[in-house]
């Protein structure tokens, strides 16, 4: 099955620029690591030492948080969009 997976800009270097890539998998974890192996250094920014998902990086599956699922066990069907978003902290009002 193949997802769209939507890479945000402070990863694109990573891609060669790409914003959105074609990538087959059946689960959240399964695309992650086909992505890595496609552009070395990816999974370095997204997986912990674990192999868990770091805790800075958020990885939506069709707008659900995949932590509140079965995380990197998640099901993903055949063109679902998956985005890797990386938390915002600080900031004062």
């Amino acid at each position: 099955m193949s997802a769209t997976v939507r890479v945000p800009s402070q990863l694109r270097s990573l891609t060669g620029g790409v914003a959105e890539l074609q990538i087959d998998g059946s689960t959240v974890g399964e695309i992650l690591k086909r992505i890595d192996a496609q552009y070395p250094g990816l999974g370095e920014r997204i997986f912990d030492e674990n192999g868990s998902l770091r805790r800075f990086v958020n990885v939506f599956l069709a707008d659900e948080d995949v932590r509140f699922m079965d995380g990197l066990d998640t099901s993903v069907k055949e063109n679902q969009v998956l985005s890797i978003v990386p938390a915002v902290a600080g900031g004062a009002f």
